[in-house]
């Protein structure tokens, strides 16, 4: 597979695209499931093109989570919130609206330029345990620290969870976010497996990985974010709220350390790829056009897993400024403007960023009412609108 947020620009269409192994491995020790092959992370975020603020869901989300941090937590003019892998400062900029000081960490320049132009602090590097200590050094320590989708990408779980404990004030809080590996394999999100996301975790695999290095998840929230997603609430001290003990319960009876759980995830998967090109072959047959709305890391992993290319597909769409005018990684389907859809009116539509297919529905109801149909390919196939 190709790196999944590795667009090409029209340059690159020339050179061979560089293909690496992806494969999933389950460990019944610890019950975390991750990918076999560890793309170096200079490749895969030092100019990296995922921005979180064209997202409405995500801005809705993390100002909610802001304002709860705030009220629950105290925060004030004298707290310092950090956030891990920060991207364009899209949860930051909630705190910094109700003058709270804020510190934002990613590796990506281009990323972490844009953040800055918006007035948030960012340290552009990976963190770890050594950059925690650091900051140690200089009194910089946290009240809060946020992680949102950013431990599945680090190679190293153990210096960055050491490092969140340095760190952390001694009554602070982290709060992480992470895919949930129970959703994607009931739901067959096999568009959730990309080589920026090396675990995929369980309240069981996380539970283990705080206690061993010292410190508690004391709380758990299963949210529908990505297609279901936990939000934990780590910390140095107290014990763990009921919400923990539920969910172990609920994964032990669903099996998360039992091999046997995780087997028919592949067959499953190939299903959804048989089903999902047979309908847009059958489409393409009867001489209707198809768009692809949403140039998102699981749109390229969709595609080149199910081998829908520009045969298929005429074009994406993207609401991003920095994906248009480039390319779908390996199959190389040009990205445009959400306008495009408008002016070229495809008859069906296939919503390749399904995690927020209500926000595009929304964005797009325009294109609903002139009669153009949306695919919605995960969970389960369904097709919207038309007359």
């Amino acid at each position: 597979m190709p790196l999944a947020n590795a667009t090409l620009s029209a340059d690159q269409l020339r050179e061979k695209e560089s293909l690496y192994p992806l494969a999933i491995a389950f460990c019944p020790e610890c019950a975390l499931v991750q990918i076999t092959e560890t793309v170096p992370p200079q490749k895969l975020f030092d100019n990296y093109l995922y921005f979180s603020a064209y997202s409405q869901t995500m801005l809705q989300e993390s100002k909610l989570l802001a304002d709860q941090l705030i009220e629950s937590h105290k925060l004030n003019s004298g707290s310092l919130v950090v956030e891990l892998g920060s991207n364009d400062g899209y949860q930051l900029q909630y705190f910094v609206a109700n003058q709270i000081p804020v510190l934002g960490v990613d590796p990506a320049k281009n990323v972490a330029e844009v953040a800055e132009a918006k007035g948030i602090p960012t340290l552009c590097g990976y963190f770890g345990k050594n950059l925690a200590l650091e900051l140690h050094d200089k009194n910089r320590l946290a009240d809060v620290i946020i992680a949102k989708n950013v431990l599945a990408h680090v190679p190293d779980l153990v210096g960055f969870v050491k490092g969140i404990g340095i760190l952390l004030k001694a009554d602070g809080i982290a709060v992480i976010e992470v895919p949930y590996v129970k959703d994607m394999i009931d739901k067959s999100e096999f568009d959730t497996i990309y080589h920026e996301h090396l675990c995929y975790f369980s309240v069981t695999a996380l539970n283990r990985l705080f206690v061993t290095h010292g410190m508690v998840l004391k709380d758990a929230q299963h949210i529908p974010l990505h297609g279901g997603s936990l939000r934990l609430y780590v910390a140095h001290i107290g014990k763990a709220e009921k919400s923990i003990q539920s969910l172990l319960r609920e994964e032990r009876e669903w099996g998360v350390d039992r091999a046997e759980t995780y087997l028919g995830f592949a067959e499953r998967a190939a299903r959804v790829k048989d089903a999902l090109r047979a309908l847009l072959m059958s489409i393409k047959k009867d001489g209707y056009t198809i768009a692809a709305y949403g140039a998102a890391a699981k749109g390229t992993v969709l595609l080149n897993y199910c081998g829908i290319g520009p045969d298929i597909l005429d074009f994406a769409v993207d609401l991003s400024p920095h994906k248009q005018g480039r390319y779908v990684p390996g199959v190389r389907i040009p990205i445009y403007p959400p306008a495009r859809l408008l002016e070229t009116m495809p008859e069906f539509t296939l919503i390749l960023a399904w995690n927020i297919a209500d926000e595009v529905l929304k964005q797009e109801s325009e294109y609903l009412r002139r009669g153009g149909k949306f695919i919605i390919p995960l969970p389960q196939i369904k097709i919207i609108g038309g007359r």
